[in-house]
């Protein structure tokens, strides 16, 4: 694999989430890799202080939720830097106190559901749209940030879980669609990755549980998250496309119950 495939030299990226956990580490990984980036978070604040430590990076003020802000992220990048080849969707509504509120269908409130989709879905939706026209002109593509949830029937978290899945449709939709244009569009899916974020929303029983499931001896953590979402805006991945590359430390391969099979043959072999 020659440095060009994983380099990013004179490419520009947006990263939506860019303050987070796994976007600003992604932020910093293609910024590392030559990539101009622009860190795109509703905490502008925070959104500026990690541009002011990356070289020739911009922060961008970004609500979800409302289409005229989403569209003005792609215009202001496009404006400032002259071109747009890479499209990270990774916010997502997720906190502490919409962790604990999205449980089961029975549960769900409307409002909750609604803006769930509202920001997750609706919102990577307005971000594709309007990035496509600027992504044809580069051959650029497209990652988002989905979940292992996303492929998994749970007893919590059914909002956040089927906006993700929405997601993963839209993701082999894109690459449908554009491919032909050189655009391509792929998705990550993470498992339980100890941003700041996941630790203040789940606590410790919950996720020694989901590390219990984990095929590998910990947890992801957000530096491995970014390192495969710069794979895929790699040239490196030039043949990749439609695809979900899930990386949850192996949680969603294997069997159910894995956590009782373990307990079981360590007693036999004790």
């Amino acid at each position: 694999m020659t440095r060009d495939a994983i380099f990013m030299d004179g490419k520009v990226a947006i990263i939506t989430g860019g303050a987070g956990g796994i976007g600003s580490c992604t932020a910093r990984l293609l910024a590392s890799r030559g990539a101009k980036v622009a860190i795109a978070d509703i905490a502008h604040d925070a959104a500026e202080k990690l541009a002011s430590e990356i070289d020739g990076a911009i922060a961008i003020a970004l609500n979800l939720e409302d289409e005229a802000s989403v569209e003005a992220m792609i215009a202001d990048t496009v404006a400032h830097f002259g071109r747009l080849d890479v499209l990270v969707n990774n916010a997502a509504l997720l906190g502490p106190d919409i962790a604990q509120a999205d449980n089961d269908i029975e549960t769900m409130s409307t409002a909750l559901w609604d803006r769930t989709f509202a920001v997750n879905a609706r919102g990577t939706m307005i971000g594709c749209r309007a990035a496509l026209p600027h992504l044809r002109e580069t051959t650029g593509n497209i990652v988002n940030t989905v979940s292992n949830l996303a492929l998994q029937g749970h007893m919590i978290q059914a909002a956040y879980s089927s906006s993700k899945a929405a997601i993963i449709q839209m993701t082999r939709a894109i690459a449908t669609s554009h491919g032909k244009q050189g655009i391509r569009c792929n998705a990550v899916a993470p498992g339980m990755t100890m941003t700041p974020a996941l630790r203040e929303a789940f606590p410790v029983p919950l996720r020694e549980v989901v590390e219990g499931e984990s095929l590998l001896p910990k947890l992801g953590q957000p530096e491995d998250i970014a390192e495969a979402i710069a794979f895929l805006a790699s040239g490196a991945a030039r043949n990749i496309t439609g695809q979900v590359l899930t990386a949850d430390a192996g949680c969603a391969v294997h069997v159910p119950g894995l956590i009782g099979f373990r307990d079981l043959f360590a007693g036999v072999h004790a």
